[in-house]
Protein backbone atom coordinates (compact mmCIF):
# COMPACT_ATOMS: atom_id res chain seq x y z
CA UNK A 1 0.00 0.00 0.00
CA UNK A 2 1.31 3.44 -0.93
CA UNK A 3 1.58 6.08 1.76
CA UNK A 4 2.11 9.77 0.93
CA UNK A 5 3.69 11.81 3.71
CA UNK A 6 5.06 15.35 4.04
CA UNK A 7 8.68 15.68 5.14
CA UNK A 8 10.28 18.03 7.63
CA UNK A 9 13.73 19.42 6.86
CA UNK A 10 15.53 16.76 8.93
CA UNK A 11 13.39 14.03 7.36
CA UNK A 12 14.30 15.33 3.91
CA UNK A 13 17.97 14.93 4.81
CA UNK A 14 17.23 11.36 5.95
CA UNK A 15 15.54 10.60 2.62
CA UNK A 16 18.13 12.46 0.49
CA UNK A 17 19.90 9.35 -0.79
CA UNK A 18 16.66 7.63 -1.81
CA UNK A 19 15.32 10.82 -3.38
CA UNK A 20 18.65 11.27 -5.16
CA UNK A 21 18.30 7.78 -6.63
CA UNK A 22 14.75 8.64 -7.74
CA UNK A 23 15.99 11.85 -9.35
CA UNK A 24 18.72 9.95 -11.23
CA UNK A 25 16.19 7.35 -12.46
CA UNK A 26 13.81 10.11 -13.56
CA UNK A 27 16.51 11.92 -15.54
CA UNK A 28 17.75 8.64 -17.06
CA UNK A 29 14.16 7.93 -18.17
CA UNK A 30 14.18 11.22 -20.11
CA UNK A 31 12.10 13.48 -17.87
CA UNK A 32 12.92 17.17 -17.95
CA UNK A 33 13.12 18.03 -14.24
CA UNK A 34 15.95 20.56 -14.37
CA UNK A 35 18.96 18.25 -14.59
CA UNK A 36 21.16 16.98 -17.40
CA UNK A 37 22.28 13.39 -17.91
CA UNK A 38 24.34 11.77 -16.77
CA UNK A 39 23.49 12.76 -13.21
CA UNK A 40 25.40 11.02 -10.45
CA UNK A 41 23.67 9.94 -7.24
CA UNK A 42 25.88 11.98 -4.92
CA UNK A 43 25.08 15.22 -6.76
CA UNK A 44 21.38 14.35 -6.83
CA UNK A 45 21.29 13.49 -3.11
CA UNK A 46 23.12 16.71 -2.25
CA UNK A 47 20.53 18.71 -4.21
CA UNK A 48 17.86 17.31 -1.86
CA UNK A 49 19.95 17.95 1.28
CA UNK A 50 20.30 21.62 0.31
CA UNK A 51 16.48 21.89 0.02
CA UNK A 52 16.10 20.96 3.71
CA UNK A 53 16.74 24.56 4.81
CA UNK A 54 13.94 25.81 2.53
CA UNK A 55 11.62 23.17 3.95
CA UNK A 56 12.45 24.18 7.51
CA UNK A 57 11.87 27.85 6.62
CA UNK A 58 8.40 27.02 5.26
CA UNK A 59 9.27 28.15 1.74
CA UNK A 60 9.03 24.68 0.22
CA UNK A 61 7.14 21.53 1.13
CA UNK A 62 8.12 18.06 -0.03
CA UNK A 63 6.06 14.87 0.07
CA UNK A 64 7.23 11.32 -0.58
CA UNK A 65 5.20 8.35 -1.67
CA UNK A 66 6.41 5.21 0.09
CA UNK A 67 5.49 1.81 -1.24
CA UNK A 68 6.76 -1.20 0.66
CA UNK A 69 9.23 0.97 2.57
CA UNK A 70 10.77 2.32 -0.65
CA UNK A 71 10.38 5.84 -2.08
CA UNK A 72 8.24 5.44 -5.19
CA UNK A 73 7.64 9.13 -5.91
CA UNK A 74 7.81 12.70 -4.71
CA UNK A 75 6.28 16.11 -5.27
CA UNK A 76 7.05 19.59 -4.02
CA UNK A 77 5.21 22.84 -3.42
CA UNK A 78 7.07 26.16 -3.50
CA UNK A 79 5.31 29.09 -1.89
CA UNK A 80 5.46 32.46 -3.62
CA UNK A 81 7.69 34.78 -1.55
CA UNK A 82 6.19 38.19 -2.32
CA UNK A 83 3.34 39.75 -0.30
CA UNK A 84 1.04 40.12 -3.31
CA UNK A 85 1.43 36.45 -4.20
CA UNK A 86 0.75 34.70 -0.88
CA UNK A 87 -2.35 33.09 -2.41
CA UNK A 88 -0.37 31.04 -4.91
CA UNK A 89 2.28 28.34 -5.04
CA UNK A 90 4.15 26.32 -7.63
CA UNK A 91 3.97 22.55 -7.89
CA UNK A 92 7.46 21.26 -8.60
CA UNK A 93 9.46 18.09 -9.07
CA UNK A 94 6.63 15.60 -9.47
CA UNK A 95 8.56 12.36 -10.00
CA UNK A 96 7.45 8.75 -10.04
CA UNK A 97 9.85 5.83 -10.36
CA UNK A 98 9.72 4.50 -13.91
CA UNK A 99 8.77 1.07 -12.54
CA UNK A 100 5.77 2.60 -10.69
CA UNK A 101 4.37 4.71 -13.53
CA UNK A 102 0.93 4.15 -14.99
CA UNK A 103 -0.56 3.02 -11.67
CA UNK A 104 -2.07 6.32 -10.49
CA UNK A 105 0.73 7.38 -8.17
CA UNK A 106 1.34 10.68 -9.99
CA UNK A 107 -2.35 11.52 -9.60
CA UNK A 108 -2.25 10.61 -5.89
CA UNK A 109 0.76 12.87 -5.32
CA UNK A 110 -0.88 15.72 -7.22
CA UNK A 111 -4.11 15.32 -5.24
CA UNK A 112 -2.20 15.32 -1.93
CA UNK A 113 -0.49 18.61 -2.82
CA UNK A 114 -3.70 20.22 -4.06
CA UNK A 115 -5.47 19.26 -0.84
CA UNK A 116 -2.64 20.48 1.40
CA UNK A 117 -2.41 23.78 -0.49
CA UNK A 118 -6.15 24.39 -0.15
CA UNK A 119 -5.99 23.60 3.58
CA UNK A 120 -3.26 26.24 3.94
CA UNK A 121 -5.35 28.90 2.20
CA UNK A 122 -3.56 28.75 -1.13
CA UNK A 123 -6.11 29.34 -3.89
CA UNK A 124 -4.01 29.13 -7.05
CA UNK A 125 -1.43 26.56 -8.12
CA UNK A 126 0.85 26.75 -11.14
CA UNK A 127 3.24 24.30 -12.75
CA UNK A 128 5.15 23.73 -15.95
CA UNK A 129 6.18 20.67 -17.90
CA UNK A 130 7.89 19.81 -21.15
CA UNK A 131 5.38 20.25 -23.96
CA UNK A 132 4.28 16.92 -25.37
CA UNK A 133 5.48 14.95 -22.34
CA UNK A 134 3.36 12.19 -20.76
CA UNK A 135 2.90 14.49 -17.74
CA UNK A 136 0.57 16.69 -19.78
CA UNK A 137 -2.05 13.91 -19.90
CA UNK A 138 -1.92 13.66 -16.12
CA UNK A 139 -2.37 17.40 -15.58
CA UNK A 140 -5.24 17.70 -18.02
CA UNK A 141 -7.00 14.64 -16.54
CA UNK A 142 -6.58 16.16 -13.06
CA UNK A 143 -8.40 19.35 -14.09
CA UNK A 144 -5.43 21.63 -14.72
CA UNK A 145 -5.83 24.36 -17.36
CA UNK A 146 -3.17 25.00 -19.97
CA UNK A 147 -2.33 28.69 -20.16
CA UNK A 148 0.51 28.87 -22.66
CA UNK A 149 3.70 27.49 -24.07
CA UNK A 150 7.19 28.95 -24.35
CA UNK A 151 9.53 27.64 -27.06
CA UNK A 152 13.06 26.55 -26.11
CA UNK A 153 12.31 27.14 -22.41
CA UNK A 154 14.40 24.33 -20.90
CA UNK A 155 16.79 21.63 -21.93
CA UNK A 156 15.82 17.97 -21.73
CA UNK A 157 18.26 15.58 -20.01
CA UNK A 158 20.39 15.55 -23.19
CA UNK A 159 20.50 19.36 -23.17
CA UNK A 160 18.26 19.80 -26.21
CA UNK A 161 16.06 22.87 -25.81
CA UNK A 162 12.35 22.01 -25.69
CA UNK A 163 9.14 24.00 -25.33
CA UNK A 164 7.46 24.15 -21.95
CA UNK A 165 3.73 24.35 -21.28
CA UNK A 166 2.38 26.16 -18.23
CA UNK A 167 -0.75 25.10 -16.32
CA UNK A 168 -2.81 26.50 -13.46
CA UNK A 169 -5.52 25.24 -11.16
CA UNK A 170 -7.75 27.06 -8.67
CA UNK A 171 -7.97 25.18 -5.37
CA UNK A 172 -9.71 25.87 -2.09
CA UNK A 173 -11.72 28.99 -1.50
CA UNK A 174 -10.90 31.93 -3.74
CA UNK A 175 -9.84 34.95 -1.72
CA UNK A 176 -12.37 37.77 -1.39
CA UNK A 177 -12.12 40.09 -4.36
CA UNK A 178 -10.37 37.43 -6.44
CA UNK A 179 -11.63 35.49 -9.41
CA UNK A 180 -12.72 31.86 -9.32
Amino acid sequence: MTEIVPLSGPELVTYADELGALLVETVEAGASVGFLAPLDRDTAAEWWRVRAASVEAGQVQVWVARDGGRVAGTIGLARAPLPNARHRAEVAKLMVRPSARGQGLGRQLLTAVERAAAEEGITLLILDTESGSPAERLYRAAGWTECGSVPDYAGDPAGVLKPTTFYYKAVGVVAEGGRG
